[in-house]
């Protein structure tokens, strides 16, 4: 059964879709209609710009939904999926291949979430860290012993645990995290605290976009970052993005149930191939562990 995975905040690269851009008469299309939606030229930022460009939560976010919903699109009858995932942001992304979400929807969504989330993170200074080489309970363990807020943010894959919180309780926590053995505790460049209840205003925001939204039944299971598990109920996928942002992102534990489930492969929609790397790593945690 085949996968397809969709990237969130992190993946993107300047320069990124322009080759789709300059090949597809129908991908030109769409990123001529987003420019459209969005009311500025986002295109000239992805193709051209600088990093810093690209680093802005309010263009990161539909530059990555952009980019990904279009190579999906113009894959054509080629896109058959069995099952569809995205990490973070790129659950809007999969929600659209999956034809949950229009395509206009869709972005009018990602690009209201980008806006909340920079006005959140404005209004508390907050940050994320990569944890490595720690068990996950004791990550969550860590978490609990600090008085500021710090939450797990992303279960990315084994021994990778991405922590988020006020600053003063990050810098506390990576501490700890090296005293209990962990590989690597390092500050992540983002702008805020993602994926923690600091994001709570942005969620309220939200809520009411994703509310007013038309969802339909997608054409395969979604498995969602905040269930773990195929959804295709547009009621539950409606209430599990509206969770997410204040909310980890459980990927370890989604393609551990699309494996399950009987995904033997996943593809990769969108600028570079992290998740790729991810699900490699999963992938072998789960036959070592017997759960396949």
């Amino acid at each position: 059964m085949k996968a397809y995975i969709f990237p969130g905040q992190g993946a993107q690269f300047v320069g990124m879709g322009k080759n789709l851009y300059n090949e597809s008469a129908q991908a030109k299309q769409m990123f001529e209609q987003a420019n459209e939606i969005l009311g500025f030229r986002i295109t000239d930022l992805m193709f051209e710009g600088t990093d810093e460009d690209l680093k802005q939560t309010k263009v990161t976010q539909p530059a990555i939904f952009i980019h990904s919903v279009i190579l999906a699109t113009t894959l054509g009858e080629e896109f058959k999926p069995d099952m569809v995932a995205g990490h973070s942001l790129g659950e809007f992304s999969a929600l659209v291949a999956a034809k949950a979400l229009s395509f206009e929807d869709g972005l009018k969504l990602v690009y209201k979430r980008a806006l909340a989330m920079q006005k959140a993170c404005e209004m508390n200074p907050s940050t994320m860290a990569a944890v490595l080489g720690l068990p996950d309970e004791k990550v969550e363990e860590i978490c609990q012993s600090i008085d500021a807020i710090v939450v797990p943010a992303n279960y990315n894959c084994p021994g990778q645990v991405v922590i988020s919180g006020t600053k003063e309780g990050i810098d506390e926590a990576c501490e700890k995290m090296k005293d209990a053995g962990a590989k690597r505790a390092l500050l992540l460049q983002v702008g805020g605290a993602f994926h923690s209840p600091l994001m709570e205003p942005a969620k309220v925001e939200l809520s009411e976009a994703i509310e007013a939204t038309n969802f339909s039944k997608p054409i395969c299971p979604v498995y969602q970052n905040v269930s773990t598990v195929g959804e295709t109920d547009h009621e539950k996928i409606k209430a599990n993005l509206i969770a997410q942002l204040t909310s980890p992102v459980k990927w370890t534990q989604s393609v551990e149930n699309m494996i399950v489930d009987g995904a033997t492969e996943f593809m990769e929609l969108g600028p570079g191939k992290v998740l790729q790397g991810l699900v490699s790593k999963i992938n072998k945690e789960v036959i070592t562990s017997g759960k396949q």
